[in-house]
């Protein structure tokens, strides 16, 4: 079992910026591959960005390249989403979620990839 709890979201005006943190407990935070979702409203979950077990690869959905920066701290057992030159088209319901499997498969972008997930946090962009 792992257990995710977001924080870091509320509401921000287009142009801001706001770290979103995910702290992990459980099981092994360091063999896990992390990724961030959203759930825009009306709109089913999509992908953001991950980042490999032991952080050396990471991943973005394109419309997030070069405004958000996934990272990990393995010693916190933590890993955030750094989103700059937020738009309004970013508002959603953020989450984290873990894949357990993460030194035997590659980093994956879809839902079913992630085994475990945290309860959201919104983000809400203001224009």
């Amino acid at each position: 079992q792992v257990q995710l709890v977001e924080s870091g979201g509320g509401l921000v005006q287009a142009g801001d910026s706001l770290r979103l943190s995910c702290a992990a407990s459980g099981r092994t935070f360091s063999s896990c591959h992390m990724g961030w979702f959203r759930q825009p409203p009306g709109k089913e979950r999509e992908f953001v960005a991950a980042i490999s077990w032991g952080g050396s690869v990471t991943d973005y959905e394109d419309s997030v390249k070069g405004r958000f920066t996934i990272s990990r701290d393995n010693a916190k057992n933590t890993v955030y989403l750094q989103m700059n030159s937020l738009k309004p088209e970013d508002t959603a319901v953020y989450y984290c979620a873990a894949d357990p499997r993460g030194m035997l498969t590659y980093l994956s972008r879809a839902v079913r990839g992630f085994e475990y997930w945290g309860q959201g946090t919104q983000v809400t962009v203001s224009s």
